[in-house]
């Protein structure tokens, strides 16, 4: 019965990753969309956004200012609105209704240390009492904890790609920390859905770039979790490229098998760490994933492979940055914090 439907809101359902998770949420049997907010579509319904939502029944999109949060009686709100706008809406919901459980997509709750938000996205962190109490959803890693939160800082994209293979290995003390190099590639809707010219399709398709070289903020992402699991400081060799392609992300990733370690016993304890998993599929060794493989999934896709050198291995992880580097993480933590 609809009784026992948990209330969701989207807060940014114009954008990608909103009209992603809406694209998730319409088949979720425990949800009822109670709640969609857009910026500048505020007034409109969301088919004149996104036509693909035309068949269904969906309350129309208004802008956050005209919500009453502790009127609204929301289970949990998803918040995709962009970096830098999250940490003064949260701290306004949680003012009014204190019980309200939220997933950010956002960057401005996943580190940690108040201090290197400053300093990676240029602004002082203006929630640092909220800071406290957020858990970081890469769900494989954290799931006990993302079951007891309030507010959960869902991944970003690039770094639930490259976290998924490094991080175990790491922890399993089988690869040298100093010598991690991530060359990530993604698709165009990671850039988001805000008009740009950079984003054009005459100036990305048939072409290829880097970009952020040396100074991407999803380091400081790399970062905090590397550095957590192997119990010591990490700075990893990350660089990310655009491809001109709408969703994935591929990560290759370079590293050095510690204390004899080789490649076929880095993916053994990948393939152990990830067995009970469903959204991490390791492949047999030898073989690697392609973007094509998960696009539209829930799935992350890794494979192992030998280098020319003993203690080289390369790792190649796939997802799609809009469901598992994105919404479909975002519905997981919902799924762990609502007890379904």
């Amino acid at each position: 019965s609809m009784a026992t439907k948990a209330k969701i809101g989207i807060l940014g359902a114009s954008g990608y990753t909103g009209s992603e998770l809406l694209r998730l949420l319409l088949r979720h049997p425990r949800v009822e969309i109670a709640l969609l907010t857009a910026d500048r579509r505020a007034g409109q319904a969301m088919r004149d956004v996104f036509p693909q939502f035309a068949p269904f029944d969906l309350p129309p999109l208004v802008s956050i200012e005209s919500v009453d949060w502790a009127e609204a009686k929301l289970d949990l709100v998803f918040c995709a609105l962009p970096h830098a706008t999250t940490q003064k809406v949260v701290k306004a919901i949680l003012n009014a209704a204190p019980s309200m459980r939220i997933v950010d997509l956002s960057a401005d709750f996943r580190l940690s240390d108040p201090a290197a938000y400053a300093r990676w996205y240029g602004h002082e962190h203006l929630a640092p009492e909220l800071q406290e109490k957020a858990v970081y959803g890469l769900v494989e890693v954290y799931r006990r904890a993302i079951r007891e939160a309030q507010l959960v800082a869902n991944p970003g994209c690039y770094t639930t790609c490259a976290q998924r293979p490094v991080i175990p290995l790491l922890k399993a003390k089988a690869i040298d920390p100093d010598a991690i190099v991530i060359d990530a590639k993604s698709g165009m809707t990671g850039a988001g859905r805000a008009a740009r010219e950079a984003m054009l399709f005459s100036e990305v398709s048939e072409g290829f770039h880097a970009y952020g070289v040396g100074h991407h903020r999803h380091m400081a992402e790399l970062d905090q979790e590397f550095s957590k699991a192997a119990g010591r400081e990490v700075i990893a060799t990350f660089t990310p490229h655009l491809a001109p392609m709408n969703r994935g992300i591929l990560a290759t990733i370079y590293v050095r098998g510690r204390r004899g370690k080789t490649a076929e016993d880095l993916h053994e304890v990948l393939a152990k760490t990830y067995a009970k998993e469903p959204f991490v599929h390791v492949l047999p060794f030898g073989e690697t994933p392609q973007t094509r493989h998960v696009r539209g999934s829930n799935m992350t896709f890794i494979g192992v492979a030998r280098d020319r050198v003993p203690d080289r291995a390369i790792v190649v992880a796939a997802l799609d940055n809009l469901v598992k580097g994105a919404s479909g993480q975002a519905v997981q933590n919902m799924n762990l914090m609502l007890g379904f």
